[in-house]
């Protein structure tokens, strides 16, 4: 049976190759299940068909949607990947880099210089994201209490910033819209 439907496999090659192109728009994507085919046909080898001419019109037709469905699916994972990736503006410069290196550690120099209840309550708020009403009872103290505490922090961190930004001579300003400022 495998030389009779091999056999009739070859004779409706031309038919099921422009049928395949047809549902496909492409006639290398055909050529692939053409060949898919030829290794499934080699795989009924010891089967009877009772219609082999309807089975290979049916196989080549299942193939081939079965092909276009993965295409569509790989084609969706590739676009949900690519929407995933960050667009070169949003990946940083080698100088934006550095300055916002400089900057955490101005940020980290703050923090250390601050008295030990102003920092603890600095890293808890923005850290670990407690509530301040937590901090309060940790620290002992009122909701207003902490809240002080962490105007003064930020307040400190923003000073010693600014300062950095003038003894360096203007490279960088915190809060510029435009980036940083060039000295010319």
């Amino acid at each position: 049976m495998d030389g009779g439907l091999t056999a009739i496999f070859l004779a409706q090659r031309p038919m099921l190759l422009r049928l395949v192109a047809a549902r496909l728009g492409n006639r290398d994507d055909a050529e692939d299940v053409l060949q898919d085919m030829w290794l499934r046909i080699d795989q009924l080898a010891d089967r009877p068909v009772a219609q082999p001419v309807a089975f290979l019109y049916r196989v080549a037709a299942n193939l081939a949607t079965d092909r276009r469905i993965a295409a569509t699916r790989r084609g969706a994972r590739d676009s949900i990947w690519l929407d995933g990736q960050p667009e070169a503006d949003d990946v940083p410069d080698a100088e934006r880099l550095l300055i916002a290196r400089a900057e955490w550690r101005q940020v980290e120099s703050a923090i250390a210089d601050m008295p030990d209840r102003m920092a603890t309550a600095l890293r808890l708020f923005r850290i670990e994201g407690r509530p301040q009403s937590a901090i309060a009872a940790q620290l002992g103290i009122s909701v207003s209490g902490v809240e002080k505490l962490l105007q003064r922090a930020y307040r400190k961190i923003h000073d010693r910033l600014a300062q950095s930004a003038e003894d360096s001579g203007g490279a960088h300003r915190l809060g510029s819209e435009g980036g940083p400022d060039r000295a010319g």
